[in-house]
């Protein structure tokens, strides 16, 4: 009895033993699994750290079966460990999985100015080139001359009635504008004769009336004629030293041409080789004929050969050069009516003979201009410089007194700034 009492307890003990060692085993299987890394995980070569991008940058789709590159945060986060088996949820469930693109969103910056493309860039580049010159305007280069009698003037319109001392006024202005005492005694005389038919009444409806006058004076023709179609046209220039005779030949040349004309330019100063180069220069630029002769030569002769050789090439107008020469030396002036008549002879023909006046001469470019007209017949004036002088009278003056118009006023340097006389646009800057 003692005997089966003890077997039984032995078997129970071995019993409850192997349990326990089972039990300890399995749980010990199961904590090596878990620690032991996943051989397909580490088949797989290691991640690559995202790399940083551009703002506004895509980020490429991933190859079927992988994860696409997700967006770096903004601190470094060690990897997560990759759980058993491998697959995410999507696998395990069997799902397909979807390759969503992915944009990164481009951080607020200031947007970049705008740039011309180099086609566009270009066209406007030669647009520029070719855009004609502005014209400049008699009101703004004419300051000096409206400052002056504006200022003369000022007391004139601050009264508020017409009387005696008005009128004086009004002629000392005048003269100090280099108008001449000549010309304002007899413009004063037309002036108070229409006040008094009209019945002025204030020292503006005066202005007004003067306007109008200096107007009517200044008006004349202004156009630049030419010769028959079988004859070559020659406009001969004139003037003494310094008034820019020289300049103002090669800015007619460069208008002619740019209007489709051809042109020869005759340097027939020929006792100034500066002259003669000066004016090659102007030629060459504008692409216009050039004739010269020897230094010193006959000035004659070099206008004659000027006008076979424009003749010879169907050229019809020829620009021609004259030494400067003070009004007052009569062997000198009868040198340029020799000019004159070899110039008229056939196939030439003058058709204008433009005096050169600088305007800061003041009532010295009347005395020039008389004396000119009588040796030449002047049949214009180039009045240079006017943008210089504080008296623009003097244009009054040369209107009134020789009844020769002014063609072409030079109212700066470059040579769009040499224009055609327009009488209402210069008093109305002159008066303001």
């Amino acid at each position: 009895m003692l005997l089966i009492l003890v077997i039984v307890l032995v078997a129970a003990f071995l019993v409850v033993a192997g349990g326990g060692a089972l039990f300890v085993s399995s749980r010990t299987a199961r904590r090596r699994r878990v620690a032991a890394p996943d051989r397909e995980s580490l088949a797989r070569p290691p991640a690559r750290p995202p790399q940083p991008r551009a703002p506004g940058t895509r980020v490429p789709a991933a190859p079927p079966g992988e994860a696409p590159p997700a967006e770096a945060p903004p601190a470094e986060a060690p990897p997560a460990e990759a759980p058993p088996g491998g697959g995410g949820p999507s696998e395990a469930l069997g799902a397909p999985v979807v390759q969503a693109e992915v944009v990164l969103e481009p951080e607020a910056a200031r947007e970049p100015e705008a740039a011309l493309e180099p086609e566009a860039a270009l066209e406007a580049g030669l647009a520029e080139a070719l855009a004609p010159a502005r014209r400049p305007h008699f009101r703004d280069r004419l300051g000096k001359a409206r400052s002056l009698f504006a200022q003369q003037l000022a007391g004139l319109r601050g009264r508020k009635r017409l009387d005696e001392q008005a009128w004086e006024e009004l002629e000392e202005a005048l003269i100090l504008a280099d108008v001449g005492v000549g010309t304002t005694l007899r413009l004063l005389d037309h002036l108070r004769a229409r006040a008094k038919e009209e019945h002025f009444d204030s020292p503006e409806q005066l202005v007004g009336a003067l306007r109008d006058e200096l107007v009517e004076r200044l008006e004349g023709d202004r156009e630049l004629h030419f010769a028959g179609p079988e004859a070559t046209t020659v406009w001969i220039f004139v003037g003494v030293n310094g008034v820019g005779k020289t300049t103002t030949i090669g800015k007619v040349a460069m208008r002619e041409v740019a209007e489709g004309r051809r042109v020869v330019v005759a340097a027939g100063d020929t006792f100034r080789a500066a002259a003669a180069d000066q004016l090659q220069l102007w030629a060459e630029r504008v692409g216009a004929g050039f004739v010269r002769g020897n230094e010193g030569g006959d000035p004659g002769a070099v206008v004659f050969d000027a006008v076979q050789h424009a003749s010879a090439r169907n050229i019809r107008l020829v620009l021609a050069d004259t030494a400067g020469r003070l009004h007052t030396k009569v062997n000198l002036m009868e040198e340029l009516k020799k000019v004159r008549r070899v110039a008229d002879r056939p196939p030439g023909s003058v058709a204008e003979v433009l005096l050169v006046i600088d305007a800061t001469t003041g009532q010295n470019g009347l005395v020039q201009a008389r004396q000119f007209g009588d040796a030449v017949g002047v049949t214009g004036v180039v009045l240079t410089k006017l943008d210089g002088t504080a008296k623009g009278g003097i244009a009054v003056a040369i209107a009134g007194e020789l009844g020769v118009p002014i063609k072409l006023v030079g109212l700066g340097e470059a040579p769009e700034d040499l224009v055609t006389f327009d009488a209402r646009e210069f008093v109305d800057a002159l008066l303001g």
